[in-house]
C-alpha cells in the first residue's frame, strides 16, 4: 500500500463499508482502487486486503483526515472502493435472468423512490428473495451510489437494475412479454394475501409521499393493499416491498 494525493474527481463512484466492499470484490466486477484508512488492519479488513491482492487491485493507505474527506457515508468502516459508474441493465436482461433460472419473472418496479436508504434496503430484500431485477425511472428516483451500495450490504452487485426513461413504457414492454403488473395502493379492494401472486409478475412500489403516479396506477392489471391498524396510514417503502415480495415467494413455493 502507498499514500498519495487524492483528486476529487477520482471518487464520484464508490462503494463504502466492509461488507459492501467484500461483496464487490467477490463479485469480480471492476474496481479502480481501494482506499484504506491508516490503522484499520484488523478483522474483515485483512480479508479485503487479501482478496484485493489476489485480484491485483491497487490498495492505497491514507490518513484519517483524507479518508473522512472522501467518504460519502457516515460510517465507511475504514474502507472505500473506487469503481466505474454503475452498469445499469435493461428490461430484457432482467427477463433473461428469469429464463436462465427457469423461473417465472419476479420483478420490482420502483415508482419515484427518492431515498437512497430505501433503495438500498429494497435491493437487499429483493436479492435475498430471489427477485430477478428492479426497474427505476431516470427522473425523480434515487440512483445507485455509495449509500445505496452500503445499505444493500453488497446485494447491489448481484441484482439487475434497469434505469428507464418512462415507467409506463417499461410496463408495456413487460406486458408484451406476458408479465402481469401488480400495484400496491392503499385504496385497493384486495389485501396482498388475498391476491394470486404466482406466475410472471412485476410488483410496483410507489413513493412514500404520494404512492404510485396516476398513469402507472392505471396501467396496473390489479391493485393490492397492506392492512393498516394504527394511526399512521402508510409504511416505509422498503417495508412494503419486503411484505409483498415475501408473500409472493411464499405463494410461489407453495
Amino acid at each position: 500500500m502507498r499514500d498519495e494525493e487524492i483528486k476529487k474527481e477520482e471518487y464520484q463512484d464508490q462503494v463504502e463499508g466492509r461488507n459492501a466492499v467484500l461483496e464487490l470484490l467477490e463479485s469480480g466486477k471492476d474496481i479502480n482502487k481501494i482506499y484504506v484508512e491508516k490503522g484499520e488492519k484488523h478483522g474483515s479488513i485483512n480479508k479485503i486486503l487479501a482478496k484485493a491482492n489476489e485480484r491485483k487491485i491497487l490498495v492505497v493507505e491514507i490518513d484519517k483526515l483524507k479518508f473522512r474527506k472522501i467518504s460519502q457515508t457516515p460510517n465507511p468502516q475504514g474502507v472505500i472502493a473506487i469503481i466505474p459508474p454503475f452498469d445499469y441493465s435493461n428490461i430484457y436482461d432482467i427477463i433473461a435472468v428469469a429464463k436462465e433460472r427457469k423461473e417465472d419473472p419476479l420483478i420490482l418496479i420502483l415508482d419515484e423512490i427518492e431515498d437512497p436508504h430505501n433503495l438500498g434496503s429494497i435491493i437487499r430484500t429483493a436479492e435475498t428473495a430471489g427477485v430477478h431485477g428492479i426497474i427505476i425511472p431516470k427522473r425523480r428516483s434515487a440512483l445507485v451510489n455509495s449509500t445505496v451500495a452500503k445499505v444493500s450490504a453488497g446485494a447491489v452487485e448481484h441484482m439487475k437494475i434497469a434505469r428507464v426513461g418512462n415507467i409506463n413504457e417499461a410496463i408495456k414492454t413487460l406486458k408484451d412479454n406476458g408479465i402481469w403488473i401488480c400495484g400496491t395502493d392503499m385504496q385497493a379492494n384486495k389485501y396482498y394475501y388475498e391476491q394470486d401472486l404466482t406466475g410472471p409478475i412485476a410488483i410496483v412500489i410507489g413513493s412514500e409521499g404520494h404512492g404510485m403516479t396516476r398513469l402507472v396506477k392505471e396501467n396496473c392489471d390489479y391493485l393490492i393493499k397492506i392492512p393498516m391498524k394504527g394511526k399512521i396510514t402508510s409504511l416505509n417503502a422498503s417495508v412494503s416491498a419486503g411484505i409483498v415480495v415475501y408473500e409472493t415467494l411464499r405463494q410461489k413455493n407453495k
